[in-house]
């Protein structure tokens, strides 16, 4: 189809033109006629009317044709919507209809289906007490027990048969007991003795009827893990945790590699079906037995531990007047009596701790295999608190009241100050329960809100602890001074420091001052040996700083001759030995400057006020140097004061 151009008004003249005679241009072959084109335009323009005209009626005509066939239409489409509306009228009539008579038939269902269920138990049990009175006369007549190609339902009634079976008393039924489980063991055997001959044939679907039917054998209900379990439930406890955790771990195992094969969509959702019917029961009461298990071999390790030391555990806390002064002794420097007298035992054992610690991994191990994920923190929580109760309350804390107790007076004489080991000892297990801390408890906890309860709790015990520890410290290091005391007051005579004869003395160091860095040096080797970390420099800089203290105070108490001075200096030069030991700048430092104090002892007078403006001097308080001067035995003789001032 050609598509029309669009009219073109001038076009259209030009073309009139062209076609009449004297019409076209100058040029032309005619000569150019204007009349003959006016009369061609007219002629052509009347012909035009009487063509619009025409056109003009058919149209119309048309118009008229259309308006008569749109009135036809409507009325057709009208009479269509009547029809229809009436149809549908009967529709509804025929869907009411049909609803009332589904109603009818469902009830004529549930009223058939009510009379039938009885009906089809019945036939049910009776079958089945049909062959259990075969198996009660001891002869399988039924050929679903003798055709080979109806094992599949012969399987679906010993299973049955046997779950009955086992409701049975044993007293009086149990030979047919043993012939029904004979039979299911028997078919159990043959059904896995089919599965792998279709395995090995190939037969994918054979292999899946044999497994539908095998379902329903041991593998949902497990005799070995029932009776495995089962015999050690309440006999013994430990064994039956162990053979849960063993058990449960090859069943997953399993199950895992049964994952690698084609087992269907759903196959992870199978496996984990059939373990939570066979394990469900034992999981639920897991963690209670887990607790109970716990408290009571922790109990018992402790308890045997204490009686190996023929040791009656104390009440601690109980309120009597003797523990009430025990613990106001604990805690100052009041003399309430003796201190109990333990002969050096720490009542601290390694071997215990590490049971104890032993006890507790495995509980963790199975907490985390055999909790729901669910409950993993709260549960290992809850063992946690256990190790707490016995491991840190329990001998810990325990051994720790004790040792304070048993810290002499500070003014004891050849005091055994143990409360050192059992600071060593104490250390050495919190490094352990920490590592348990760390290694076992903290990946069941970390991601779950338990995290935070359990840090709190940890830092909970070991301050508690901490300060007990602290308190034993510091009145062990009143002991050590206590006894350095003691040992100046016995061995340090007046006349050390104005002998008589000045002319015939040994400058060397008094033999109180000997005795004293003696005692000083193995007392810092021991806190050594029982403290770790910075704890040893905190606890070396206390006694350096009491040890300078003691020392300080005692030179104060005598009269010093001018030799006398010199042994004095001698005495702090060994003094100062024994700082070192220390290994604490402050400690050598106070030393230093107490040596530097009995040169006062010494000097002559006229350079008192030049040694006294020396470097380690010139900051000290004016009156500690002149209480030094005063000790010079010529301060009133010599009148000192005039070259001090």
């Amino acid at each position: 189809t050609v598509t029309p151009e669009p009219f073109d008004a001038d076009e259209y003249i030009e073309r009139l033109a062209w076609r009449t005679p004297g019409g076209g241009s100058k040029g032309g072959a005619e000569a150019f006629d204007p009349k003959r084109l006016l009369e061609e335009f007219e002629n052509h323009i009347e012909e035009l009317k009487h063509l619009d005209e025409k056109i003009q009626r058919r149209v119309e005509k048309l118009e008229h044709q259309c308006h008569r066939e749109a009135k036809e239409f409507a009325h057709k489409v009208q009479d269509l919507q009547r029809s229809n509306q009436v149809a549908f009228q009967h529709f509804q009539e025929l869907d009411e209809h049909i609803s009332y008579v589904a109603t009818k038939v469902c009830h004529l269902g549930d009223q058939l289906e009510g009379v039938n269920t009885p009906r089809q138990r019945a036939v049910e049990a009776q079958r089945l007490m049909t062959y259990f009175n075969e198996f009660l006369d001891g002869e399988l007549r039924s050929d679903v027990f003798n055709n080979p190609e109806k094992i599949k339902e012969a399987a679906d009634i010993i299973q049955k048969l046997h779950l009955i079976a086992q409701e049975l008393p044993f007293d009086r039924f149990a030979d047919v007991k043993a012939k029904i489980a004979s039979k299911y063991h028997d078919l159990e055997r043959q059904l896995i003795q089919e599965f792998t001959a279709a395995q090995r044939r190939g037969e994918i679907g054979r292999m899946r009827e044999v497994a539908a039917v095998l379902l329903h054998f041991k593998f949902s209900d497990p005799a070995h893990v029932k009776e495995k379990l089962d015999e050690t439930r309440h006999s013994d406890v430990e064994q039956y945790l162990k053979n849960l955790y063993d058990l449960y771990t090859r069943t997953t195992a399993l199950a895992s590699k049964l994952t690698e094969f084609n087992l269907g969509s759903d196959k992870h959702t199978f496996l984990s079906k059939l373990i939570k019917n066979i394990f469900s029961t034992y999981l639920e009461s897991y963690i209670e037995m887990e607790k109970d298990y716990l408290r009571t071999r922790s109990a018992l390790i402790l308890q045997r531990y204490y009686d190996s030391k023929n040791h009656q555990k104390r009440p601690l806390g109980g309120g009597s007047i003797q523990e009430l002064k025990e613990r106001i002794r604990q805690r100052t420097n009041l003399p309430l009596g003796p201190s109990i007298d333990t002969h050096g035992e720490t009542f601290l054992s390694q071997e215990v701790v590490v049971n104890l610690l032993q006890e507790t991994r495995h509980a963790f191990e199975r907490c985390n295999r055999l909790s729901d994920p669910s409950d993993l923190p709260k549960n290992a929580f809850s063992i946690f608190l256990l190790l707490v109760e016995h491991l840190c309350v329990d001998h810990i804390d325990y051994a720790l009241e004790i040792g304070l107790s048993a810290i002499p007076s500070a003014d004891a004489k050849n005091a055994n100050l143990y409360f050192l080991d059992v600071v060593q000892q104490a250390n050495t297990i919190f490094h352990l329960f920490d590592k348990q801390f760390n290694d076992h408890l903290m990946p069941l906890i970390s991601s779950s809100p338990k995290l935070t309860e359990c840090l709190h709790k940890k830092k909970e015990v070991i301050e508690q602890m901490e300060v007990k520890l602290d308190t034993g410290i510091d009145r062990t290091l009143n002991c050590m001074v206590g006894q350095m005391k003691h040992i100046l007051a016995t061995e340090q005579k007046k006349t050390d420091f104005r002998p008589e004869d000045e002319n015939n003395v040994m400058i060397q160091c008094t033999a109180a001052c000997s005795k004293v860095c003696v005692y000083v040096s193995r007392q810092v080797e021991r806190v050594r040996k029982s403290m770790d970390g910075k704890n040893v420099d905190t606890v070396l800089t206390e006694l350096g700083v009491r040890f300078h203290r003691l020392i300080h105070e005692h030179l104060q108490q005598y009269i010093y001759s001018s030799m006398g001075g010199m042994l004095a200096i001698c005495d702090v030069a060994e003094y100062r030995k024994s700082a070192k030991d220390f290994r604490v700048p402050l400690v050598l430092q106070l030393f230093d400057t107490l040596h530097a104090l009995c040169n006062l002892l010494v000097v002559a007078p006229d350079n008192l006020k030049q040694v006294c403006s020396g470097e380690q001097l010139t900051n000290l308080d004016r009156n500690l140097l002149h209480a030094f001067v005063q000790l010079r035995v010529d301060y009133r003789q010599a009148r000192l004061g005039r070259h001090f001032s």
